[in-house]
């Protein structure tokens, strides 16, 4: 058979969910061996029952043969010591056994306690098998019910026994198989009040009870959820109201309450039950509490007859076990019939028992963890700092044109080159200017000689006429002289080449006002910030910040903010502001053009702010336009 998972730990309507695993009880009903019937057996007792970490079940295989181990859990695994022994004491004595866990030699100082259980099956006078299981620490009422669910348990290897022994071994295996059918049929309905009302009207016929109720806790009362033979009875509500009373009196005591009451049962409260059966006519009623939640039972069931036909002692075991095993079967459909909200409601006080219960030292750690930190990022504060892209320009930017028309004779610097003031950027070609230079410098000493001349032949007219010629002349030098000295295109000052590359121009014309380099200081600069839209309103002129370029990234550069246009630009889907900056130290190493992040200091404000105001803001927007 496949191996049982490991049993889940369960609080609440406890082993709810194995109550609704339709595979284990499919393989206890149909089991054909032994081993299968144990085996199904355990693993179903391992998930009804928090806390199991061991299990055995001994039977006597042969007629008069001793008892022998069948099946133990988990699956796979040998029993250790402790459980075979506290069997044996089982099976010695007769009854039911609970004892501490001796530790082993090889455990770890602060090991949790653990409990040993064990209980007997008997028919008559002779013990047919014995189950035994091994629990961790728990309270008093937790450890009765536990006890008292492995009692329960036993019902089923019981019926193992008579259907393998006979009918004349046992005292009434026909109800005894009841129980099965019974579980069976609150299974297969889908919801709570066909499964409730199916069983109680199915109980009833079996065991020839004139009515039958299945009730539920509900805070401080107990409240009848399904009748027998009745799917709606809201007109009887006198009655319903005093079967309410009395199973709340069972589940208050804790008990199997019995009218009349027998000798053995002597010395129990049954004031609301003696009320019910004046009231309403019947004279015999049984109230069976069932599950546990905190111990306290979730629920009860009432079975009510006639006078002269009370319950005996047998029929209130065979109530009881029904209604242990099916009684959370139908609690384990009720809360899965609630609304979703119900059910997270349920879940979150179950989670929030176990933080202010005992044990579950992990989770209350984690919780106080994770109240301490909300209410450090609620009371703490920190720097808020708009972030935004940086890029570095230069604070001046001067451009070096061609100052004539010519051709580019040599190429002294190119982009990225750092220069001084007064060195050579580039040479044109000065042939042609020189040229010129010489034709000028011809014939203003030719207008010289002719003046000379007229002056001599005292001709006046001709005197003014080559004086005006030789200054044109003379004009036209300096001229040239001047286009001569800018034939060497010389740095402006000392900074960097940000643009102009002629190396790979040399001959090429150029045209008088030609872009030929920028040049930019190396000592003054200015900050471009990229500021988000939704953040603009936050910065203002005169803060302060950090700047961390990405060839920089272990120097913090001040700086302080100058200037905020008013004009945005879009680049992905956002729009953005520049906003304007001055470098408080700059440094040697920086570039026009290097890039980084900026953070400008606004105020101190709580980080549980900082870090989710982008967020609750989106949140803020997005309602505004829904709603």
């Amino acid at each position: 058979m496949p191996e049982d998972p490991p049993a889940t730990k369960t609080s609440g309507t406890a082993g709810s969910v194995a109550y609704l695993d339709q595979a284990l009880w499919g393989r206890l009903a149909s089991a054909r061996t032994a081993e299968e019937l144990c085996s199904s057996w355990l693993g179903l007792q391992a998930r009804i029952i928090d806390g199991v970490s061991g299990g055995l079940v001994l039977l006597r295989v042969a007629e008069n043969g001793p008892l022998a181990p069948v099946s133990s859990w988990p699956q796979g695994s040998s029993a250790p010591d402790r459980l075979s022994e506290v069997a044996r004491r089982a099976s010695t004595e007769r009854r039911g056994i609970v004892t501490r866990a001796e530790p082993d030699g090889d455990a770890e100082a602060g090991e949790e306690t653990r409990y040993l259980l064990g209980y007997p099956v008997t028919l008559g006078d002779r013990v047919h098998g014995v189950a035994a299981i091994e629990i961790s620490q728990r309270s008093q009422d937790r450890l009765h019910a536990a006890m008292r669910q492995l009692q329960w348990g036993v019902a089923w290897l019981l019926n193992w026994v008579l259907r393998e022994t006979g009918p004349t071994d046992a005292h009434d295996p026909v109800r005894l198989q009841s129980a099965l059918e019974l579980t069976a049929l609150a299974l297969e309905q889908d919801g709570f009040n066909a499964a409730a009302t199916g069983f109680a009207t199915e109980i009833a016929t079996r065991l020839e009870c004139d009515r039958v109720s299945v009730g539920f806790r509900q805070g401080r009362k107990t409240k009848v959820r399904a009748l027998s033979h009745s799917a709606q009875f809201v007109k009887q509500m006198n009655l319903i109201r005093s079967i309410g009373m009395a199973m709340g009196e069972s589940i208050e005591q804790n008990a199997v309450l019995v009218l009349p009451e027998p000798p053995e049962r002597s010395g129990q409260v049954l004031q609301m039950h003696e009320q019910l059966a004046r009231t309403h006519g019947d004279g015999a009623i049984c109230t069976v509490p069932f599950g546990e939640r905190d111990g306290t039972p979730i629920g009860a069931m009432t079975f009510e007859r006639s006078a002269n036909r009370p319950f005996d002692a047998d029929t209130v075991d065979l109530c009881d076990v029904i209604a242990a095993i099916v009684g959370p079967v139908l609690e384990g459909k009720r809360q899965n019939d609630h609304l979703l909200i119900v059910k997270v409601w349920h879940s979150f006080r179950e989670q929030f028992k176990k933080l202010i219960g005992p044990r579950h030292v992990v989770r209350k750690l984690v919780a106080i963890g994770i109240v301490a930190l909300v209410l450090f990022f609620s009371l703490a504060t920190g720097r808020y700092r708009v972030t935004a892209e940086t890029v570095l320009e230069g604070e001046v930017r001067r451009v070096v044109v061609a100052p004539f028309r010519g051709y580019i004779r040599e190429a002294q610097a190119r982009a990225g080159d750092i220069v001084r003031e007064g060195r050579p950027l580039c040479s044109l070609d000065e042939r042609d200017l020189r040229l010129e230079y010489s034709r000028w410098s011809s014939e203003r000493e030719q207008y010289a000689v002719e003046h000379r001349q007229a002056m001599a032949e005292r001709d006046a007219a001709a005197m003014n006429v080559l004086g005006k010629k030789m200054r044109q002349a003379e004009a036209q030098i300096a001229l040239l002289e001047e286009q001569l000295n800018r034939a060497r295109i010389l740095a402006p000052f000392d900074g960097v080449v940000v643009s102009g590359d002629l190396s790979q121009s040399l001959g090429a014309p150029v045209e008088a006002g030609d872009v030929l380099f920028e040049v930019t200081p190396l000592d003054a600069y200015r900050l471009m910030l990229k500021v988000d839209e939704r953040e603009i309103g936050e910065v203002h002129v005169g803060q302060t910040g950090e700047l961390v370029l990405s060839a920089m990234p272990e120097n913090k550069l001040p700086f302080t903010v100058t200037r905020i246009t008013p004009v945005s630009t879009s680049e992905e889907g956002r729009n953005f502001f520049t906003v304007e900056a001055a470098l408080d130290e700059p440094s040697e190493r920086l570039r026009p053009g290097m890039e980084g992040f900026a953070k400008v200091d606004v105020d101190r404000r709580k980080l549980i702010w900082i870090w989710t105001h982008e967020m609750t803001d989106w949140f803020r927007l997005k309602a505004w336009t829904w709603f």
